[in-house]
């Protein structure tokens, strides 16, 4: 496992050393080339020597001695006539490399008077071991500049790279501590990768804080739903108890019997009813905004709503007044959730025998109204029969206290609002606000 800082030192090493082997190489080319080239300078210039002095080379050359160090051999006709001690093959014109004597020379061969009927070759050369030598001195020069270059540049890339890793550094600092949400303001600035990186991680930490309320929610919604369902629960509960002892212990008649029978059934479906608005209250505190909603029809709906009712209310005028097609964004369930709890509430605790249903589109929202002839709301109670188990002064004893608070619930989670006025029918108007 390598730090960050020591594989940006390491890339940078690896940068320069690819870098140094390639520039190593052509220089190293360069460089014999040059030496090169500069011998066979020399060459011409002694070839030029010989040219000129060709007649006194002739009577001097033989008792030259070349020692290793040059060589000279003039030929007419192809004949020897002077070299001194190391004496070169025949060769074209021009310049090549030859081996005497396992010695290494560097030759230049020209043809003088040619015009002339005795034209003399000449051939000068000059061992390469010289030249080599530089060449190889000078390039390992080169292969040590380069190592050096190479260190270097390592040595820069691990000093800069701490500059350059800082910001993921103070990032990784901050997103170590124990806070589950960490302050990364600042982390990444002038760093587009940890900018991003910082941005991403602080995304994802709001996800995790996110669910974590949610979570939160979640068992708090949990704990209230047991809590509030004890409470409610433990009442009727205790008087179906107490029916049932009675009905154990006392022979009674029949008609006594039956009519315990139907409080038992009664309280039965009170708390049954409880146990659902309960349910559905705990539903729509977990549900997320604009969770499932969907395009629909409000007026559809209602009439599907409307049509259940009158099955269950038979002896009520239940009407939609108007025409759809009305379409809304909304949770399907939670619109139905309103039209439910809004009718029943009309007829179970206001006893209204009439219940009109209108809509219609506003400037930003879609009003929904449920007018019914009942016995109303009183004004000083029309704010708190939205709160859970509040029962108005007129409600039906059996009530749960729950229906109008779902209906604020779900009128809240379409960014609405709930409200109770006077109904031209003389009862009470519920009046639901979806955005």
């Amino acid at each position: 496992m390598l730090s960050l800082r020591t594989r940006v030192a390491l890339a940078a090493g690896l940068g320069a050393s690819i870098i140094v082997a390639a520039l190593a190489v052509f220089l190293s080319v360069m460089i014999a080339r040059t030496n090169l080239n500069h011998l066979d300078d020399q060459l011409d210039t002694a070839a030029e020597l010989v040219e000129l002095n060709a007649d006194t080379a002739q009577l001097l050359l033989g008792r030259i001695g070349d020692a290793g160090a040059f060589a000279v051999t003039l030929r007419v006709h192809g004949a020897v006539t002077a070299a001194t001690t190391t004496q070169l093959p025949e060769l074209p014109d021009g310049r090549s490399t030859r081996t005497v004597d396992g010695v290494e020379y560097r030759v230049r061969t020209l043809t003088l008077r040619r015009d002339t009927p005795n034209p003399m070759t000449v051939s000068v050369a000059a061992p390469t071991v010289r030249a080599q030598t530089v060449t190889r001195t000078q390039q390992r020069r080169v292969l040590l500049t380069g190592a050096a270059a190479v260190l270097a540049a390592t040595g820069l890339g691990w000093i800069f790279g701490g500059r350059a890793v800082r910001p993921l550094v103070d990032l990784t600092r901050r997103i170590g501590t124990d806070s589950l949400s960490p302050d990364l303001t600042g982390t990444g600035r002038g760093v587009r990768e940890a900018a991003q990186l910082s941005a991403a991680v602080g995304a994802m930490l709001a996800r995790i804080s996110e669910a974590r309320g949610q979570t939160q929610a979640a068992l708090d919604t949990a704990r209230t739903f047991a809590s509030t369902a004890a409470h409610e629960l433990r009442t009727p509960l205790t008087a179906m108890r107490t029916d049932l002892e009675v009905m154990r212990g006392l022979d009674l008649p029949r008609e006594q019997r039956t009519d315990i029978i139907d409080d038992v059934l009664r309280k039965q479906g009170g708390i049954e009813s409880t146990l659902t608005a309960l349910e559905q209250l705990a539903s729509g505190e977990l549900a997320a905004d604009r969770h499932g909603h969907t395009t629909l029809d409000l007026v559809e709906l209602a009439d599907e709503a409307a049509h259940d009712a009158r099955r269950h209310h038979p002896q009520t005028d239940i009407a939609v007044l108007t025409d759809p097609p009305l379409p809304v964004i909304g949770h399907r369930g939670g619109l139905r959730s309103i039209l439910d709890n809004a009718i029943t509430n009309a007829v179970k605790h206001g006893r209204a025998t009439r219940v009109h249903i209108t809509a219609h589109r506003g400037r930003d929202h879609v009003l929904l109204l449920v007018d019914d002839d009942g016995t109303g709301v009183p004004p000083e109670e029309r704010d708190a029969v939205f709160t859970r188990f509040h029962r108005g002064a007129n409600a039906h004893r059996d009530g749960s206290g729950l229906g109008l608070a779902l209906v604020a619930q779900q009128a809240e989670l379409h960014h609405g609002r709930a409200y109770i006025d006077d109904s031209p029918l003389g009862g009470a108007r519920l009046v639901v606000e979806i955005a």
